[in-house]
């Protein structure tokens, strides 16, 4: 550079805006801003009137330290919480934590126990439990404490667990009204979950009856469906035949004449200690079954899995066929059950297959739903001989007192004693287990209160019928959530909701002693309690004296002891929080939650939904995969592939767990790792540096002041206006509406690293730094990079919150400014905008193919920069005009020094190295370098936009 460097500087301006993010130590800072200015209940004011979008958050359980999935789904609906107010919506969000239910309550237990884990993990909690016992002179290791301070305790816990849990989703820039959340525990909360309770009883929804269902010993307690799961276990798979007492009833049914000898039907099972509950053996009607004359006695096999069967009993080798009949014509026959003095019948049961064991199953009602629902139209007993911990009772012959898992063993002995046994092997199998303890589960039947799925209500329709109906008016992303819940809804049993424990919303109706029937005033009853409820917690009813409300009639009724499950408090949350707070509007536009919810949250909603109103609570339902590491395993801490949110936010910054996020295909496993990390870190490196080069030459731009007309900006500005407006229309019309974030992202980032930085950008920094700084030239590039800016912030606000405001502080000199306080930026319209796109599309292909030119000279030392080459081309009939029409402009366009065109027949295009000088300021190689002798190192153009009119620009 020359004596007179100022003299010749370019319009190379700074920015405020810092090259590196430093997003892990300065988010926490923002964050502290945005709750001091209570961002929130601002955006709130300033998009008071506007049409409403209510997203409504699915509670997530206040127990422990939020993990990456909480993490990906508060993010996903932060991002759609902001693109909704960017689209023009009043889109509140109030965030909700389910706070009932087993896993605290078993915290609590732990914490009275004195497990040291448990006491580690909440000190707090362990030293009121302390003071308890000291206040009322207990033994300093007591574990008996009364329920009600069990039920203090654990509000007491789920409170510190959500002020923990907040503070994380604050973290990640999730904005809400978190100074003002919903819990399940609320007062007016649980009281409104009782009003719901009382509006499906109303509705003619809500019976009780004695079914099986699932049962975890562990917990003492029925589960939903939604809180079992299925892992392998080991189980004892056996062949037991049930002797026909009948046997000249069976032999008509094959088509005999007479049978000598016994025969039996034979079952296969893999939970012997349901035997001692048989009550029937159930064959399909139309299968075929056939009766083999074998060593061990006739034996009734289905046809189709009868040469497997004897050669499992060792004996295939010399077994003969007797005869075939349909299952149907078995219908009745009776049976000697093994080792109990009754008789039990065949029945007819659609239920049954033919895909593994006899083709013959046991039944016992009050182990098995498909059991009792066969049962029940043969009016079979539902004799549950198994307690509540999983033991058999008092009195129940050879196996009283035994665990269910003690009394698989005793049951084969019983069995071989009584030659019933043909088979035994350990089976893995799928199994279901309680999602809590992780042990396997059980089927019992016990007396409950469900809402009945066939159930005809007030309405005169099956709830099932309605939620069924509710589907088909629900939209699903991605579109396959609709087959899953509609196969859930129509397959599903009755919704078992009373739970045996003591932290959890009452069920606050009142059973006559002797009938069992409900108080025949029990809505007006239970408004009463609500009220009561609404002032003092779920506690007034644990403390209510059933006189107070019933007088007289009290010493004929009882209170019920049974409490909800947990399932049914946030499924009622669309009454209790949605139609209860001013903010929000029933049905929700939306609900988001993981896939697991098909069977959980989205089903409890619509079930409560459809069961008080007729319809779901929802329009939309969106569904978001689990998160896998990077070799698609699920995070376990033994694997050690566990990645937490907080250290993500601690080491790289929410903004980029918030782009990973968003530019993840949610609607499948989202894969996470530290390499994963690496390359959102880099796209994120490159929208910021983007950002950066944007802002930094806008620096003395003001669009009032310096501002050009959109008719008057150079061509190639109104082309990047064009495919600006082009993709925006794509963001906010099709891809942000839709939530198909991942490909938003995408194309951001490819409009900023393509479109931007490798083309348009690479263009325009010649203008910017070379022509003067108030020239028309580059007022207009300014013009067109200052819509392009607005834009893109306003694009990325919703998933780089940070950085967008960040930057938009910059951009519109307000510090309190923020990109959500707009909306979506209004492109100025350019005229004849699919021609100008069409034709810089041809013009970007030729210089692409002069790139490659230009770098196969550089690789080859030919050339040091493309502003170093001179190109020859020769254009056929149709590029020639396309380029000509470029004039002197083609040779910024292609950055290259000099352009020979001429027309030819086909296209050739030849680089080759100037052999002009350099121009010190515009390092263009050009032939006036030198020829003004008072500026001896610089080109004609640079000194005319120094000290002259400028250069003429008309298209770059």
């Amino acid at each position: 550079m020359s004596t007179d460097s100022k003299k010749y500087a370019v319009n190379l301006l700074d920015t405020a805006f810092p090259m590196r993010g430093d997003l892990a130590k300065r988010e926490p800072g923002w964050v502290a801003q945005w709750q001091a200015g209570q961002r929130y209940q601002a955006l709130r004011q300033r998009t008071a009137g506007r049409p409403k979008f209510v997203l409504h958050d699915g509670p997530p359980y206040a127990n422990g330290d939020i993990h990456i999935g909480h993490a990906v789904n508060k993010i996903l609906k932060d991002i759609i919480i902001r693109s909704k107010t960017l689209a023009g919506f009043d889109a509140p969000y109030v965030p909700g934590w389910d706070c009932h239910g087993l896993p605290i309550e078993h915290q609590i237990e732990k914490l009275i126990k004195g497990d040291k884990k448990a006491i580690e993990a909440a000190p707090g909690i362990h030293q009121l439990i302390v003071a308890y016992r000291q206040q009322n002179g207990l033994d300093p290791k007591a574990t008996r404490l009364p329920a009600s301070v069990v039920r203090k305790l654990c509000r007491s816990y789920a409170m510190v667990q959500i002020e923990r849990q907040k503070a994380d989703f604050i973290r990640l820039g999730v904005l809400g009204d978190w100074d003002n959340p919903y819990l399940t525990m609320n007062y007016r909360t649980e009281a409104d979950i009782v009003r719901t309770l009382g509006k499906i009883h109303q509705n003619g929804y809500l019976v009780q009856g004695k079914k099986p269902v699932h049962w975890c010993i562990d917990c003492g307690s029925a589960l939903a469906e939604a809180e079992v799961e299925y892992e392998d276990k080991t189980s004892p798979a056996i062949d037991v035949g049930f002797l026909v007492a009948d046997t000249a009833r069976l032999a008509t049914a094959f088509g005999l004449a007479s049978l000598d000898g016994q025969a039996r039907a034979v079952i296969w099972t893999t939970t012997p200690w349901t035997l001692p509950a048989n009550q029937a053996v159930a064959v399909h009607p139309n299968l075929d079954y056939q009766l083999w004359a074998t060593a061990r006695g006739a034996l009734i096999l289905a046809a189709e899995l009868a040469e497997g069967a004897l050669k499992r009993y060792n004996l295939a080798d010399g077994a003969q066929l007797l005869g075939q009949a349909k299952g149907a014509a078995l219908d009745l026959l009776p049976l000697q059950h093994p080792f109990q003095p009754r008789q039990v019948p065949v029945i007819l049961g659609e239920h049954v297959g033919a895909d593994a064991g006899t083709g013959l199953v046991h039944t016992a009602p009050a182990h098995g739903l498909e059991d009792f629902q066969a049962g029940l139209k043969y009016q079979l007993a539902v004799d549950n001989p198994v307690g509540d911990d999983g033991r058999f009772i008092p009195g129940t012959p050879l196996f009283a007192g035994l665990s269910v898992w003690e009394a698989n063993p005793k049951v084969l002995e019983t069995l071989t004693e009584h030659d019933a046994l043909l088979a035994s092997e350990a089976l893995k199998h799928s199994y279901p287990h309680c999602w809590r303890h992780k042990t396997p589960i059980i089927f019992r039947a016990t007396s409950q209160w469900f809402i009945g799925m066939d159930t005809v209500g007030q309405d005169g329709v099956a709830l099932r019928a309605n939620a069924m109906r509710a589907v088909e008016h629900t939209q699903f992303f991605p579109a396959w959530g609709r087959a899953r819940l509609e196969a859930m809804i129509g397959n599903r049993p009755d919704w078992c909701v009373s739970r045996q424990r003591n932290w959890g919303v009452p069920m606050t109706f009142f059973v006559h002693k002797e009938t069992g029937a409900l108080h025949p005033r029990s809505a007006e009853l239970l408004e009463q309690v609500a009220l009561r409820i609404e002032q003092e917690g779920i506690e007034a009813w644990f403390q209510l004296d059933a006189a107070e409300l019933l007088g007289d009639e009290a010493s004929q009724y009882r209170k019920l002891t049974d409490t909800l499950d947990v399932w049914f408090d946030s499924g009622s949350t669309h009454y209790a929080v949605l139609r209860q707070r001013d903010e929000l509007k029933w049905p929700a536009d939306l609900y988001l939650e993981g896939s697991d919810q098909h069977r959980g949250w989205f089903q409890s909603s619509m079930l409560t939904g459809c069961a008080t109103t007729g319809r779901a609570p929802y329009d939309q339902l969106l569904t978001h995969g689990f998160v896998v590491d990077g070799q698609g395993r699920k995070m376990s801490k033994s694997l050690g592939n566990v990645i937490a949110p907080q250290k993500i936010n601690d080491t790289l910054g929410a903004d980029i767990l918030r782009l990973w996020v968003a530019a993840t295909d949610y609607s499948g496993e989202l894969a996470i790792s530290d390499t994963i990390l690496k390359g959102v870190t880099e796209s994120y490196r490159r929208l910021r540096n983007t950002i950066r080069f944007l802002l930094a030459n806008l620096t003395d731009f003001d669009l009032a002041r310096d501002g050009v007309a959109v008719d008057n900006l150079l061509e190639i500005d109104r082309y990047a206006l064009a495919q600006t407006r082009a993709l925006q229309s794509r963001l906010t019309g099709d891809l942000y509406p839709r939530y198909a974030f991942h490909h938003a992202m995408q194309d951001i980032v490819t409009f900023c690293s393509d479109d931007l930085g490798a083309f348009y950008l690479d263009i325009l920094k010649d203008r910017l730094y070379t022509t003067a700084a108030d020239s028309s030239a580059r007022r207009s590039a300014q013009t067109a990079l200052w819509h392009i800016t607005r834009a893109l912030l306003l694009w990325l606000q919703p998933v780089l919150c940070f950085t967008s405001d960040e930057a938009w502080a910059v951009f519109s000199g307000d510090a309190e400014d923020s990109a959500l306080f707009h909306t979506w930026h209004a492109l100025p319209e350019v005229a004849g905008e699919a021609e100008l796109l069409a034709r810089w599309s041809a013009l970007r292909a030729v210089r692409a193919n002069v790139n490659k030119l230009i770098e196969d000279q550089r690789v080859a030392n030919v050339l040091g920069s493309s502003l170093q080459a001179e190109v020859d081309i020769v254009a056929d009939a149709e590029l020639y005009p396309l380029l000509a029409s470029l004039g002197d402009d083609l040779k910024f366009v292609l950055i290259v020094s000099k352009v020979t065109l001429s027309a030819g027949e086909h296209t050739a295009i030849s680089v080759r190295a100037a052999e002009a000088q350099k121009c010190e300021r515009c390092w263009h190689w050009r032939d006036d370098v030198g020829a003004h002798a008072e500026h001896p190192t610089l080109c004609g153009r640079c000194v005319s936009n120094l000290f002259g009119d400028g250069e003429a620009r008309a298209h770059a």
